[in-house]
């Protein structure tokens, strides 16, 4: 499932995904996967990535689906 609650959020800080990758100490092609659902990230990478764009795990990671 595509995270575009993260890529919204990043563009309106208007970061690109090789910024936010560096703030958050992983590759671009990282935040790219997590973007397009490619990827899981770690409850630790959640985190740095909602600290670094300002939202909580709710606004970004929540999908409200089990």
């Amino acid at each position: 499932m595509k995270n575009l609650k993260l890529k919204a959020a990043r563009a309106a800080l208007d970061l690109s995904q090789q910024e936010l990758a560096d703030i958050v100490c992983v590759s671009r092609q990282t935040i790219s996967a997590i973007e397009k659902g490619d990827y899981n990230p770690t409850i630790n990478l959640c985190i740095a990535i909602c600290k670094a764009l300002g939202k909580t795990l709710d606004e970004l990671f929540w999908t409200g689906e089990f």
